[in-house]
C-alpha cells in the first residue's frame, strides 16, 4: 500500500505526470457537470478518473474518491440561487454532506486526517493581512457593480425587499461562501496538493471553484476575476493555514455582492455604487 505522508514528497516527484492525468479528469468533471451540464459524461471522468488512480497509485485513488464524492453530492441536486426553504434544505443538505463525506472518511476510516479545517491557529493575523481584508471590499466595491449590472446577471438572484427576503439573501450567500472554502479548498485542494505540485493542485481546483460558480449564476465574463480569486485563496490557505482568515475574505467579498444585489433589484435602495 502506499503511504499518503509520502505523497507531498517523493510520491509528487517521481509519479507527477502519471498522478497529474487522473487528478485533472477530477477537476475536468466538474466542468463537464456543473458548466455543460452534462450529467453521464461528468460522472464518465469522474469514473475513469478512479480507474486510472487505482492503477497508478492507492493512496491517490482513495484521494481523489473523496473529492468525487463530494462532488456527486453537489452535482445530484440543483444548483440555483433559489433561497425557498424547501431549496435551501435541499441543497444545504448537499453541500454538507460534500464536505461531511470526505472529511469523516479521511479522519475515521482511512485514519490519516487529510481533510482539516482550521480555524483557531493561535497566530494573530499580520498587518499585511488585515489590509488585504480591506483591500477585498474595495475590490469588490469596483468590480462587482459593473460586473452585476452592465451584465444583467444580478437577475440570477432573486429580487427581494422584504425583511425575511432580505435575510435569505444573505444567509444564503454567506453560506455558499463559507462552503466553498470548505469544499474547493479545504478539501479539494489539499487532497489534491499530496499528489501533485502546489501550482497543479491549485489551478486544478480553481477550475473546480468557478465552474461550480457558473453552475451557481456567476455567467457572462465572472471566470476572469472568480478563477484568480480562487487561486489566490489557496496560495493564502497555504500560507496562513488559517481557514478563518481566507472565510474573512471571502465573506467581506460576498457582502459586497449581497449590497449590490439589493441595490440592483431596488435601485433607490444603497445607492453609493458605481457603473
Amino acid at each position: 500500500m502506499s503511504n499518503p505522508s509520502l505523497a507531498t514528497g517523493v510520491g509528487i516527484r517521481k509519479g507527477i505526470s502519471l498522478r497529474l492525468i487522473p487528478s485533472a479528469l477530477v477537476s475536468l468533471s466538474g466542468f463537464v457537470l456543473f458548466v455543460l451540464e452534462q450529467g453521464m459524461a461528468g460522472y464518465g471522468a469522474l469514473a475513469l478518473a478512479l480507474v486510472l488512480a487505482a492503477i497508478i497509485d492507492r493512496a491517490l485513488l482513495r484521494d481523489l474518491a473523496l473529492i468525487a464524492s463530494g462532488l456527486v453530492a453537489i452535482s445530484l441536486v440543483p444548483i440555483t440561487t433559489d433561497i425557498s426553504t424547501e431549496h435551501m434544505l435541499v441543497m444545504g443538505t448537499a453541500m454538507i454532506l460534500a464536505v461531511a463525506i470526505p472529511y469523516s472518511v479521511s479522519r475515521f476510516v482511512f485514519k490519516d486526517h487529510a481533510v482539516r479545517f482550521p480555524v483557531m491557529t493561535g497566530h494573530p493575523w499580520t498587518r499585511t493581512e488585515k489590509w488585504y481584508l480591506a483591500a477585498v471590499v474595495v475590490m469588490g466595491y469596483a468590480l462587482l457593480p459593473v460586473y452585476m449590472v452592465s451584465t444583467g446577471v444580478y437577475r440570477n438572484w432573486p429580487a427581494v425587499s422584504d425583511p425575511e427576503g432580505i435575510f435569505r439573501l444573505f444567509l444564503g450567500t454567506n453560506a455558499l461562501g463559507i462552503w466553498d472554502e470548505l469544499f474547493f479548498i479545504c478539501t479539494a485542494f489539499m487532497l489534491l496538493r499530496r499528489h501533485v505540485p502546489m501550482t497543479q493542485a491549485n489551478v486544478l481546483q480553481a477550475v473546480l471553484f468557478t465552474s461550480f460558480l457558473w453552475e451557481l449564476g456567476f455567467r457572462a465574463w465572472a471566470p476572469v476575476f472568480i478563477f484568480p480569486f480562487a487561486l489566490v485563496q489557496a496560495w493564502i490557505f497555504t500560507r496562513t493555514k488559517s481557514l478563518s482568515y481566507i472565510v474573512a475574505v471571502h465573506l467581506l467579498f460576498d457582502f459586497v455582492l449581497f449590497l449590490v444585489l439589493l441595490h440592483a433589484h431596488n435601485r433607490e435602495w444603497i445607492d453609493i455604487f458605481i457603473y
